[in-house]
């Protein structure tokens, strides 16, 4: 598996979701328009909730794009792990009702393990979903044909994806397994151990639900893609 510089990821990254008819995006401001829930952007998604609720016309329904990114909510475990950050760039691609489930997963797999692109070993990779939703796990056993021993399915805490008000929806990650020197050593060592060994390397969020700030849900009118 080759090594690549951020600069090339970022290339990388971008260029393939090009290939797949998204429109490349600059980042946006780290200081939110027009959304009193957030005081800095954490997310690639958060400059674009008006696309996903229908609030304004996105300049294509499929968009890709690196994010400045502020998160303080991880600060005290800086330092202390190897997958937490405060300032960093989240890479993402997006559908405003367009493409859906089958196609962001099949598109995951694609850039991460195609000999085109990233070239990581499939065994090395290991699939969460959201324990209610059989429509994602039915794909990425199925269809794109990951084995069940490198499933794991989790609660709305791990895999339900919301950050204040607005889109929202459960979610698959995907986590790459570093080996077991970087694990904590205990038998029941897998995805969700909060050891180094599974750093999650890609989240794709099903948004398909509004939430009102207030705990409560409402289905969108178009199903959206959310990922970083």
């Amino acid at each position: 598996m080759q090594k690549y510089g951020v600069n090339e990821l970022r290339r990388m990254f971008l260029e393939f979701f090009e290939s797949k008819e998204h429109l490349a995006m600059k980042s946006f401001s780290l200081v939110p328009h027009n959304d009193n829930s957030l005081l800095l952007i954490n997310s690639g998604m958060a400059p674009l909730k008006p696309y996903f609720t229908g609030q304004e016309i996105p300049p294509r329904r499929r968009v890709t794009t690196c994010q400045k990114c502020i998160r303080t909510g991880d600060i005290e475990n800086i330092g202390k792990t190897a997958r937490h950050g405060t300032f960093f760039e989240m890479l993402g691609n997006f559908s405003f009702g367009d493409y859906f489930k089958t196609e962001a997963i099949h598109w995951a797999w694609e850039f991460l393990t195609s000999d085109e692109w990233m070239a990581i070993p499939k065994d090395r990779l290991h699939i969460s979903v959201y324990e209610e939703d059989d429509e994602a796990y039915d794909i990425w056993t199925k269809k794109v044909g990951v084995a069940p021993d490198h499933m794991v399915r989790l609660g709305k805490e791990d895999n339900f994806w919301e950050h204040g008000s607005g889109p929202c929806g459960p979610c698959s990650e995907i986590y790459y397994d570093r080996g077991e020197r970087f694990g904590c050593g205990k038998p029941g060592c897998t995805v969700g151990c909060e050891c180094d060994r599974y750093i999650e390397v890609w989240n794709n969020v099903f948004s398909q639900f509004e939430n009102d700030g207030h705990g409560h849900y409402s289905e969108l009118k178009q199903k959206n893609i959310d990922t970083g």
